[in-house]
């Protein structure tokens, strides 16, 4: 039986926000000064081709310049976007769309089902090299023709005619109407455009052909970058945003700085985060809003670094973490410490399920002894250990807690090492790294999907070389399982086989400490961190 594997590269970092010069004007924007403009910021240059985005900055930016067949709502509903309705088979595999009249590019061509089947099919080509082709295994044939063991006609993809599009799925999916929504990699492209030019999406302009509220219009490459309205979408009388201002800021701390000199119009996950330090004066002031999010701060381990792949090293590391503490002293932002693999967003996993302690010291020094035995170290100070982070303030000061609490509880003296973010994540692909920051969140709000990142060394999202087939059996059969309490017992026994074996450092569950000015309403930020900037509006 082929798993149905559903990875959705939705990596949260930390250093995100809404900035714009004071001197906006026509001659850069393509909008006049009176226009409603919001103003967000990004730490990095974007991605924006959906078959190859991995990183939470370009995903939210994606999902409002182009559009899906389904789009989720501000009050977590899905809804009909580019399909204006869809039939599911008797057996629940069987998905046909029916896509509305008159929807074009914002080039003026019609988008048909086509569009969609060749985009589909593009992201499992292996030709493609799409790092999050696995999102699309949920399709039968989809996982074989990608792996070289099938076809591609015996992908269930097909465009019935211009407004019918029907596809077929390995194992029924309830989910599979929010993954329409959600995943970037089930967005439509223009095939003409790709195919006339590889480099269509390094650029904006009349050359990025997309189909959602916002055109991409501008690109001065690692300064900004800027959205139009699309007076030709579908849905334009409803979209309040007459452009969208992005500027590429790194450092939090600016953007905390414009922010209060009334630059920014938001700070919070994905759009920058609150610094630590500036947490609780913005909760003095009550202008703090907190909401929680479907993603765990986690450190991975490289389970084929010849220390990383000890499981008592792993073991040690992770309990002598006092989370609390970090969360009160460092982070600030009402965390809860995470000690399990799935967030307490999800129904049935609010509590915590006792698989260890909170910096349980003692625990942790047993199994450091135990694997520096089976590695062959007598000294914890000659053992290498180095945490990779990305560049950036306030995962530096949560790296620095950390390597603290290894020196001074196990004796272990760590390195801190920084790389600019897409430069992070990519050496944490390849495997070159021992201990990684990360912070992903998922495509859908269930246990299956926090855990489905690890069903195979090879998932796009693993990124820890680990990989166990217990753990793949329990996640094959939890797929036919309709009982929800013998479902919920075999979640908990994969997570406990996680738990034991360790690939990650659980530490914290994320919230999303946010701050918006007052001229902005219906700027929010849902639990898989998807922003519809189409329900934003503006008053002056």
């Amino acid at each position: 039986m082929k798993h149905i594997r559903k990875i959705i590269a939705v990596i949260i970092v930390a250093v995100i926000g809404f900035q714009v010069y004071s001197q906006f004007s026509s001659s850069t924007t393509g909008v006049a000064q009176e226009d409603k403009i919001l103003n967000l910021s990004v730490a990095s240059e974007p991605i924006m081709d959906p078959a190859f985005v991995t990183d939470s900055y370009s995903m939210p930016m994606i999902k409002n310049i182009f559009e899906g067949l389904t789009r989720p709502t501000n009050e977590g509903e899905i809804v009909p976007a580019m399909a204006e309705s869809w039939d599911v088979s008797e057996d629940g595999k069987t998905y046909t769309f029916h896509l509305r009249e008159g929807i074009e590019w914002n080039n003026g061509d019609p988008v048909t089902a086509a569009d969609f089947e060749y985009a589909w099919r593009r992201i499992i080509n292996p030709e493609t090299g799409a790092p999050n082709a696995s999102k699309m295994f949920v399709i039968e044939g989809a996982e074989a023709y990608f792996m070289g063991e099938g076809s591609e006609e015996d992908v269930k993809i097909n465009a019935v005619d211009d407004q019918t599009f029907e596809v077929t799925l390995a194992e029924p999916a309830p989910y599979f109407i929010e993954l329409t929504a959600r995943q970037t990699t089930m967005m439509p492209v223009h095939q003409a455009t790709v195919e006339a030019d590889g480099s269509w999406a390094t650029e904006a302009g009349e050359q990025f052909v997309s189909n959602g509220p916002f055109n991409f219009v501008e690109w001065n490459h690692n300064g900004d970058y800027t959205l139009e309205k699309n007076e030709g979408y579908w849905d334009v009388a409803n979209v309040d945003l007459d452009g969208v201002h992005v500027r590429i800021i790194e450092d939090a701390m600016t953007a905390n700085m414009s922010f209060d000199n009334e630059e920014l119009d938001f700070i919070g996950i994905p759009f920058n985060t609150i610094p630590a330090d500036a947490i609780d004066s913005y909760r003095e002031n009550g202008e703090l809003d907190v909401t929680e999010i479907g993603a765990t701060y986690k450190y991975k381990l490289n389970t084929t670094d010849e220390v990383m792949a000890n499981v008592n090293i792993r073991r040690a590391l992770s309990l002598a973490i006092n989370r609390q503490e970090l969360i009160d002293n460092v982070v600030k932002g009402e965390q809860t410490p995470a000690l399990g693999g799935i967030a307490p967003t999800v129904k049935g996993f609010e509590e915590d399920r006792g698989y260890f302690e909170d910096a349980d010291y003692e625990t942790a020094r047993e199994y450091l002894a135990q694997g520096m035995e089976e590695l062959g170290y007598d000294d914890a100070t000659a053992m290498p250990i180095v945490i990779q982070t990305n560049d950036n303030d306030s995962h530096m000061a949560v790296a620095q807690f950390i390597q603290n609490e290894w020196e001074r509880e196990l004796g272990v003296q760590a390195t801190i090492e920084t790389a600019e973010i897409n430069v992070h994540f990519e050496s944490m692909s390849q495997l070159n790294y021992q201990v990684g920051r990360i912070g992903p969140t998922v495509d859908f709000n269930s246990a299956y999907a926090f855990l489905d990142h690890y069903y195979a060394a090879g998932n796009g999202q693993n990124r820890t070389g680990w990989e166990s087939a217990e753990y793949q059996q329990i996640l094959d059969d939890v797929l036919f399982e309709e009982d929800e309490s013998v479902q919920r017992n075999m979640y908990l026994k994969a997570e406990e086989i996680l738990m034991d074996e360790m690939p990650f450092i659980p530490i914290y569950y994320y919230s999303n400490p946010q701050v918006v000015n007052d001229r902005v309403d219906g700027l929010f930020v849902d639990g898989m961190v998807d922003v519809q900037l189409k329900e934003v509006t503006i008053t002056e």
